[in-house]
């Protein structure tokens, strides 16, 4: 209760985000959509619950710079809860379109170059993932077999990216947003209410262009699904990402670790971060992570001139 007032003004735009998510996929129809935040034990950032999406506290950053959650779980309302994958086997269904989604919904309100950078870091996360679990660890595929496996030794980020990875890529391939986003409408209604399986996706997304540009057909036929669903390890096609809105940071983050070679950080002003979303700022401090240790006079030449040290953000 002593944070309510808190919570309501970090959460002021979910309206915002909830009729954008409307524009992106169809109408919301699950009447209401609270949101319930939690004590600090809750484990996750947000759990989608139909009507109701459970947060955690430490996305009250006090500068709404992490309600990018709260498009993923309200994406939740379609690609998850409207449409659910029939076992953990194709949880890339609930958890690839939903953040394939929320990119989208993230691109409607801050600008393409959000959603670029949301990919990119995607991509890392993916390959970190793919890393730790081993590239040839059957787990790392998109449609993992799970026969006497517990699902949570196969959760990780790769039904999450590598699932958006191949979205994005089919909608580039099959001729951009004016072509897949009707697509991706008729699947969500087609399914709505249904717990399905990968090869109902794929049957519907075959029907579909079979019904409305059969042209695309012979595009669909020239993947090679097997590898995209069953083998293990990064996908079997790259996307191509802007990367600027990432070099802008890690170009910030190399000028700073030049200029501790003389102490040389009058150079620097509180305007040079003034723009960076919450996701450029960590881009720019995990590059100075990654050449630690690193001097004290630059750590703290870092917070005076762009008080980090006042920021409640936890990212």
């Amino acid at each position: 209760p002593e944070n309510i007032d808190a919570c309501a003004w970090e959460f002021a735009e979910m309206e915002t985000i909830l009729q954008t998510a409307e524009d992106v996929i169809s109408p919301y129809l699950w009447g209401r959509y609270d949101l319930l935040v939690l004590p600090p034990s809750f484990p996750y950032g947000g759990m989608e619950n139909p009507c109701l999406t459970f947060v955690t506290p430490t996305l009250l950053a006090g500068d709404r710079s992490l309600t990018d959650v709260i498009a993923h779980e309200i994406a939740h309302s379609w690609s998850g809860n409207l449409v659910t994958a029939k076992n953990w086997e194709h949880f890339w269904l609930n958890e690839g379109w939903t953040t394939f989604f929320e990119r989208k919904i993230v691109s409607r309100l801050s600008g393409e170059d959000a959603r670029q950078l949301s990919c990119v870091i995607g991509e890392a996360d993916l390959l970190e993932s793919i890393d730790f679990y081993g590239k040839d660890n059957p787990l790392t595929a998109l449609v993992p077999k799970l026969d006497g496996v517990d699902p949570d030794d196969a959760y990780s980020t790769v039904p999450y990216d590598k699932g958006a990875h191949l979205l994005y890529y089919l909608e580039h391939l099959l001729g951009g947003p004016a072509v897949f986003e009707p697509y991706m409408r008729s699947y969500i209604q087609t399914y709505q209410g249904r717990s399905i399986g990968t090869e109902d996706w794929k049957s519907h997304l075959f029907s579909y262009f079979t019904s409305n540009d059969s042209a695309k057909v012979e595009i669909l036929n020239s993947i090679e699904w097997d590898k995209w669903f069953t083998a293990p390890g990064m996908p079997p096609v790259s996307n191509h990402y802007d990367e600027r809105p990432q070099k802008i940071c890690l170009a910030l983050a190399d000028r700073w670790l030049k200029a501790a070679s003389d102490c040389a950080y009058d150079q620097f002003l509180p305007t040079d971060i003034e723009e960076f979303s919450t996701m450029q700022k960590v881009i720019f401090l995990s590059r100075l992570a990654d050449s630690a240790p690193l001097q004290s006079s630059m750590l703290v030449a870092i917070d005076s001139t762009y008080k980090l040290t006042g920021y409640r953000n936890c990212e």
